[in-house]
């Protein structure tokens, strides 16, 4: 996929993704998730660009800017400097941290089997599960991955997504659980929890990504 397509993805503009060393727990960046969708929130409403809201509360632009990206933790000072800012308590920018985003994990071959109305000899259907919500848009992706890396990339965005391994085996990370994903495994999971390969047992590795977006990150 080029650059300029990969801009395009509705994944890239409305959520966030970061890289991840192989040795960090994922856990840790369920808080630096929660004060950057806190604090993105607080400046939105607060009419504040993003220069505005760095000198208002006396740190750097790119400071914010990472902040919000959840690319940096926070310190102790900075989080208080944003909470006088925004004159709103600490506590205030971790809400949200303790929330446990649902997937649905269906390992091949057990999946539900339905008869549907017209089905043909030969025709097998499998309910690979399902998630609530109102989507208005798909994104679907061949992912493959053929090198190991002492970083993955960890994804973030609106919407639904739904994964199916097609081959290989690797470790997939959603919010505070960890999966290990094998050929006719797949996943559908809240794309606002924290995801994202942890890693790669056997290369290479296929899988399907559908995402299912919601009308407002259209």
């Amino acid at each position: 996929m080029d650059p300029e397509t990969a801009a395009e993805l509705i994944r890239n503009q409305s959520g966030t993704a970061r890289e991840r060393t192989v040795d960090r727990p994922v856990e840790e960046l369920e808080l630096e998730t929660a004060i950057a969708r806190n604090v993105r929130r607080l400046r939105l409403q607060a009419g504040l660009s993003v220069g505005d809201m760095a000198a208002r509360a006396g740190i750097s632009k790119a400071m914010l800017s990472k902040i919000e990206n959840a690319q940096t933790s926070c310190s102790l000072s900075t989080l208080a400097r944003l909470s006088t800012a925004f004159d709103v308590a600490v506590t205030s920018l971790f809400g949200g941290a303790d929330v446990e985003r649902s997937a649905v994990f269906v390992k091949a071959g057990e999946g539900s089997a339905i008869v549907r109305e017209g089905s043909r000899e030969g025709h097998e259907y499998e309910l690979l599960g399902s998630l609530r919500g109102e989507h208005k848009r798909l994104e679907c992706l061949l992912v493959t991955l053929t090198e190991k890396s002492v970083t993955q990339p960890l994804f973030q965005h609106p919407g639904t997504e739904f994964l199916y391994m097609l081959e290989g085996v690797m470790d997939y990370a959603h919010s505070r659980s960890v999966y290990r994903l094998a050929p006719g495994d797949s996943m559908q999971l809240d794309g606002e929890g924290v995801h994202g390969p942890v890693d790669l047992i056997e290369l290479p590795v296929r899988f399907l990504s559908v995402i299912a977006f919601p009308d407002s990150a259209v």
